[in-house]
């Protein structure tokens, strides 16, 4: 491998190489002296919670993940076998599996349908909310497989104007531009620090709502707190919102880098970076939908999906295309991506596509190089 090119086109999957800074920050930070550890904690929180325009740090719970992030938020709310939740088919394995958990207590779990040019028909959304019953509309930003980007802000317009809460899996999307997670007014918001936020694996967040009400066992969870006097005292939570009760310990470490990582992409340098890769990935779209033997999924409109391209190969499994890839120092996503419901919809069960994701730091000329690579294996095939 040392003499090969390396091209890496997994951003969707964790960001890669981390910032410099990342790197030199755990690696003092692991090193430091306990009695700062409670500092450093507090100090990059509120970093992570001014990064997201929270201005209730309490309503931001620092998790292990995104995926630990989602189950919070649907375990933590009072569910009846009436209840209906609405999803799209787009999903994550990681919001899918807690919802049919739901299902299979009784709860009525509804797929949304899609079309070749909505990823959710708002009109049959809204037809569902006028019906009643729902009470939460869990959908991710854009999709792990494909990067079409969901239509979030009219989802919560809908929810609003019929009284349903909404989950938004934002692990897709954080990170690569701007994002007020007030102004966006979900009532649930989840997060994951490993991909394009730059942090490294173990952090993820969950933001809940002011209004939003959960029925989290945190409210029972007893520690011993030291007073100002010095003496120990029970303390009961008295609000619903999940603790470190609830999402265990936070990774400390990994909370410093990510605080590190979130000055990096403030620098000027980075103020472009999801156009500069859309462009990228804009690029590897058009060249793989002329190849002969190649399907790509997807809408072609760039600013329609997040920096994504999917493909297949009439004859080659994508296993076996991610494998050539592989040969070639390219390293790519293939299979089904943790999103088995989408690939039905798709029909690309049970074998997947393969998925190209592109990151702030890749270059043109690596696109040029991937694209002769997938060129010649397929020839070649």
């Amino acid at each position: 491998m040392s003499n090969k090119r390396f091209v890496y086109l997994n951003h969707a999957g964790t960001s890669w190489p981390k910032p410099d800074c990342v790197d030199q920050v755990i690696s003092k930070a692991v090193k430091t002296h306990p009695f700062s550890w409670p500092e450093q904690f507090d100090t990059a929180r509120r970093r992570i919670i001014d990064y997201f325009h929270v201005e209730d740090p309490t309503r931001m719970l620092i998790t292990p993940g995104c995926t630990s992030a989602l189950s919070i938020s649907i375990a933590d709310q009072a569910w009846f076998p009436e209840d209906v939740v609405l999803t799209s088919s787009f999903e994550h394995h990681a919001l899918h599996r807690p919802l049919f958990k739901l299902a299979e207590m009784g709860v009525d779990l509804e797929v949304l349908p899609r079309t070749e040019s909505e990823p959710i028909v708002l009109e049959v959304l809204e037809n569902r909310l006028r019906e009643g019953g729902v009470k939460l509309i869990a959908i991710s930003a854009a999709s792990n497989v494909t990067g079409e980007i969901l239509p979030v802000e009219e989802t919560i317009r809908l929810a609003r104007e019929y009284g349903a809460l909404v989950l938004i899996d934002g692990a897709q999307i954080a990170g690569w531009s701007d994002l007020d997670i007030s102004q966006l007014d979900a009532d649930l918001f989840c997060w994951a620090g490993h991909k394009a936020l730059h942090a490294p694996w173990g952090i993820g967040g969950l933001y809940v709502a002011n209004e939003v009400c959960l029925n989290s066992l945190s409210s029972e969870c007893e520690s011993v707190a030291t007073g100002e006097d010095g003496k120990e005292g029970t303390w009961h939570g008295c609000s619903a919102m999940p603790s470190y009760c609830d999402a265990g310990s936070a990774n400390v470490w990994a909370m410093i880098g990510m605080a590190a990582a979130l000055d990096w992409l403030d620098e000027p340098a980075q103020a472009n970076r999801l156009e500069h890769a859309r462009g990228l990935s804009a690029q590897l779209f058009d060249a793989l939908l002329e190849m002969q033997d190649v399907s790509v999924y997807g809408p072609r409109d760039p600013q329609l999906r997040m920096p994504v391209v999917a493909f297949t190969t009439r004859k080659m499994l994508p296993a076996t295309m991610g494998n050539a890839l592989r040969q070639k120092g390219i390293v790519a996503s293939y299979g089904l991506q943790c999103a088995p419901l989408a690939h039905r919809k798709m029909g690309t069960g049970p074998h997947g596509v393969v998925r190209l994701s592109c990151g702030p730091l890749n270059t043109q000329e690596e696109i040029t190089f991937v694209i002769e690579a997938i060129a010649q294996i397929v020839k070649n095939a």
